[in-house]
Formats: structure tokens, sequence, C-alpha cells
């Protein structure tokens, strides 16, 4: 429960403590079972203190049998809420890395799979017959078979490595 709540719940409980230590008060001074003096004011302060040793009374029993009780619960509730949010954080991080690991699975075939069809331009995939002849399950059955980095078939320098000066800029070209 939030903060808000449970000092709402407290005011209300106190509220309701207070109204019944008065109602019992009223009723022992109209059942004339404590002093009845002539004067109001004497009268007052009389039932006021006993309206106190009542809501006294009942807050100490209160304290010895049931705030304990209530205190274990709220303690075990408040570690399972831990427990379950530790749990639900765990499960989203093994959830990301899971993710990332198949992203990056993905990534390794997809790049075998172009790797294959540079060097093979023309021909067609063996897993994209694997599955017209119904044997294999797709491109996951593909086993790249080199590691050179993807040129993607393109060749813009002409096969010369690119001139740069120490800086990483690149020098101008001779015409």
């Amino acid at each position: 429960m939030r903060d808000a709540d449970q000092a709402e719940i407290r005011l209300m409980g106190l509220i309701l403590t207070q109204a019944v230590s008065i109602g019992i008060a009223i009723a022992v001074f109209d059942a004339e079972y404590w002093l009845k003096l002539d004067d109001p004011t004497v009268n007052g302060i009389t039932y006021a203190m006993a309206a106190f040793a009542v809501q006294g009374v009942a807050y100490y029993l209160f304290k010895m049998f049931f705030q304990q009780g209530m205190d274990e619960r709220a303690r075990i509730a408040t570690q399972e809420k831990q427990r379950r949010s530790r749990y639900r954080s765990m499960e989203m991080s093994f959830d990301r890395r899971r993710q990332d690991m198949e992203i990056r699975m993905q990534e390794a075939q997809l790049e075998a799979e172009l790797n294959w069809m540079e060097q093979h331009p023309g021909q067609t995939p063996p897993w994209i017959e694997q599955r017209m002849m119904g044997a294999g399950t797709g491109t996951a059955d593909f086993v790249p078979k080199s590691s050179e980095p993807l040129s993607l078939g393109f060749d813009f320098d002409g096969g010369k490595k690119p001139n740069r000066n120490a800086d990483g800029t690149f020098k101008k070209k001779d015409k």
C-alpha cells in the first residue's frame, strides 16, 4: 500500500476509537455508574479523562495482540514483492540477452549466405534447393565456410587501397 493510504487508514482508526471512547463515556454518565456532579465542567473533565483511559487501554490491547502479527505480515508481503520484482528484472535481462544472441546468429548466417552468393554468382543457393526438395528447415542449415569481410559485389576503388594521411584524411588524387 502507498504511504498515503496507510496514513488514511490510521486516521480513520483514530477517529473510530475516539468516537467509541466518547460513546462509552456518555453511556457511563447516562447510566450514572460514575460520579455525577452538578457542575458540567467537572463532569466534562471527568468523562474526558475516562474516555482517555478507555482509549489508552484499547491502544495497549491492540499493540499487545494485533500489532506484531500485522507487522510480520507486512514484512513478508514486502519481501515477496521485492522477490517478484527481482525475478521480473532477471527475466527481462535474460530475454534481452536471448534476443541479442538470436540477432547476432541471424547476422552471422546472413553474412555467410551473402559471402556464398558473392563467390557463386548466378547459382542457386543450396538452402533454396533444399527447401524446394523438402529437405532441410531453411537457412538455418547453411554453414559458413569463410570469414572474409563482405564486399557485397561492389568495388569502388578498383582494388587499390586509398591513400590516407597520417591523421586519417584522404590525400588528394593525382591527375
